[in-house]
């Protein structure tokens, strides 16, 4: 009872913090233009508190899933002098846009010292090679920094782990610096196979089946369902134990199949299951540790800042390529459900970030009703020079709304399949 006490107090402090400047921006902004506020309000439904200011009304509602800034003129044409309808577009895009922007502002200025807090980060300065990998018999030695694989620029592990990722075994163009000169050197990385069930797990500490990876490289088609919950693998108990389970799949590979026991609705289910083999590729080296200093902190936090911040926009892009599934999404229901299972303030901060990231970029897409959406009326707006037809406007964002609330349940219905 005290923990689901805990998790509600989680969920309600940060969306309703996220919901409270997402909507300061918009009321800021507005205000700075001289546009009138009726009402700003933090959450939906019955009113549990308010309180008149000068000319903007205040008020706390009952479900605090939202929020909103009641202008003059916004949803209706006004005469009024300070109407929202009366400022000039570049104005109105600006007040539309600034709650959007507060919430990838706020998630970028506090993810950067979080970033600096946490952790030690790893050059790309070699400190030593592993023997009868592809680094050894290219000539690469300790002490080398890797500065470009296939002329592309490396300033973090990271980046050099995506490339890896990627590769495909096929031939790489490194370019060192040694001593202060440049040396270029070509290797075909070292293959490496292991085994897997393409499953995302819920949790470290857990074995309940998140999602599954897209394509061919998962169990998803062999009778494994999202919300399972992994007991046992080939024998061995692994229930909440989710690098015993790792260690069982590979320790098993050689068998034609291995046998799982899941829990699901309705008991447990045995099921003999084929493990994926896949190929990862090594250059064969280990890494030097950065040093501690604050320069160097602020390095690599800037540089993971920026991946973080891009990092919604290529999900997105995954969208529309396929690579990414709409059942994949997390609603409201799977978003308090990861908040609420947040372990101390680092972990907390770390999901405020993050939601308050996607938010403001998904807030901003061109698609009504969203305030992107509305931004692009606000376009075609000046492009005439003259609005839409009120009526189809209205009209517009009714269908975008119907929408949204349409994918809204489809995605709710698959936060709660991932939950029973």
């Amino acid at each position: 009872m005290i923990s689901f006490i805990i998790g509600a107090i989680k969920i309600i402090a940060l969306l309703g913090f996220l919901v409270f400047i997402h909507e300061l921006g918009h009321f800021t902004v507005a205000k700075l233009c001289k546009v009138k506020v009726n009402e700003f309000a933090i959450g939906f439904g019955p009113t549990i508190w308010k309180k008149k200011g000068k000319e903007t009304k205040y008020a706390l509602r009952l479900i605090p899933l939202g929020g909103f800034v009641s202008m003059e003129g916004e949803t209706e044409r006004s005469d009024e002098e300070r109407s929202f309808s009366k400022v000039s577009i570049p104005k109105r895009i600006a007040i539309v846009a600034a709650g959007g922007l507060v919430n990838i502002i706020f998630a970028i200025c506090v993810f950067l010292p979080l970033q600096m807090s946490v952790g030690q980060n790893i050059t790309t300065k070699i400190d030593n090679v592993v023997s009868g990998y592809a680094a050894e018999t290219s000539g690469i030695q300790s002490g080398d920094t890797i500065k470009k694989i296939n002329g592309k620029k490396v300033r973090i592990k990271s980046d050099i782990d995506k490339i890896m990722e990627n590769c495909n075994g096929e031939e790489l163009m490194i370019l060192l610096e040694r001593n202060g000169n440049i040396i270029e050197t070509r290797l075909n990385p070292t293959p490496e196979e292991y085994y897997t069930t393409g499953m995302y797990l819920e949790a470290e500490d857990s074995t309940k089946v998140q999602g599954f990876v897209r394509g061919e490289d998962s169990v998803e088609n062999q009778g494994v369902n999202v919300g399972d919950t992994i007991i046992s693998i080939a024998g061995e108990n692994v229930e909440n134990n989710a690098s015993k389970l790792s260690e069982t799949i590979q320790q098993h590979y050689n068998d034609e199949k291995i046998n799982f026991v899941v829990r699901r609705l309705g008991g447990e289910v045995s099921l003999d299951i084929i493990p994926i083999k896949k190929v990862r590729y090594k250059l064969g080296v280990n890494f030097t540790l950065a040093d501690e200093s604050f320069g160097t902190k602020l390095y690599y936090g800037l540089i993971n800042t920026g991946d973080f911040a891009f990092s919604i926009v290529e999900n997105l892009k995954q969208l529309f390529t396929g690579k990414v599934k709409t059942s994949d999404f997390m609603g409201p229901v799977g978003i308090s459900r990861a908040v609420a299972k947040t372990d101390g303030w680092a972990s907390f901060i770390s999901m405020l970030t993050l939601i308050s990231l996607s938010l403001g970029v998904t807030n901003l897409l061109p698609f009504p009703p969203l305030d992107g959406g509305k931004i692009v009326l606000l376009i075609i707006e000046a492009i005439r020079k003259k609005p839409l037809d009120e009526k189809y406007e209205v009209g517009i964002q009714m269908v975008g709304f119907g929408l949204m609330i349409m994918l809204s349940l489809y995605v709710t219905y698959h936060d709660i399949l991932r939950i029973v």
